[in-house]
């Protein structure tokens, strides 16, 4: 496995430090699902933390962001975003419908008190990651 090389933005350092003290674990753990699921895959060499829309995005090359953020306006939930526009999201709902919750096409809801199903929330982490190289795929390959 190669060293993957993590570019932050000092700025994401602002927004783990505004969150609520009861948000911030769940926060982090999503982010570090992220990092290990990078970690996991020897052909992701670099990772961009950064900000886009306020929220904390992680990019690769061929892959498509993923964003992870809580919203005042929905206090008991918590989210992993994706791009809407992707297949990524329908796809997820056909392949996890009874493990994974969604709003819409964009997004995984974590309720506060749940517990993140992790083989299932790093197979979409991953498609995320490898989304350019596998869109073509029935069901990307889930």
């Amino acid at each position: 496995m190669d060293k993957l090389k993590i570019n932050r933005n000092p700025k994401v350092d602002l927004v783990f430090n505004n969150y609520p003290h009861t948000i911030k674990p769940k926060i982090e753990y999503l982010r570090n699902l992220i990092i290990e699921t990078a970690l996991e895959n020897n052909k992701i060499l670099e990772i961009e933390e950064t900000l886009k829309w306020g929220e904390l995005s992680y990019l690769v090359k061929k892959g498509s962001t993923i964003r992870i953020d809580w919203k005042k306006k929905t206090p008991t939930q918590y989210a992993m975003y994706f791009k809407c526009t992707s297949k990524l999201v329908p796809t997820f709902k056909t392949v996890f419908k009874n493990k994974l919750k969604f709003e819409g096409n964009r997004a995984i809801i974590f309720d506060l008190n749940e517990e993140i199903p992790k083989k299932e929330l790093k197979k979409c982490i991953s498609a995320a990651f490898n989304y350019h190289k596998i869109k073509h795929l029935t069901l990307l390959g889930l």
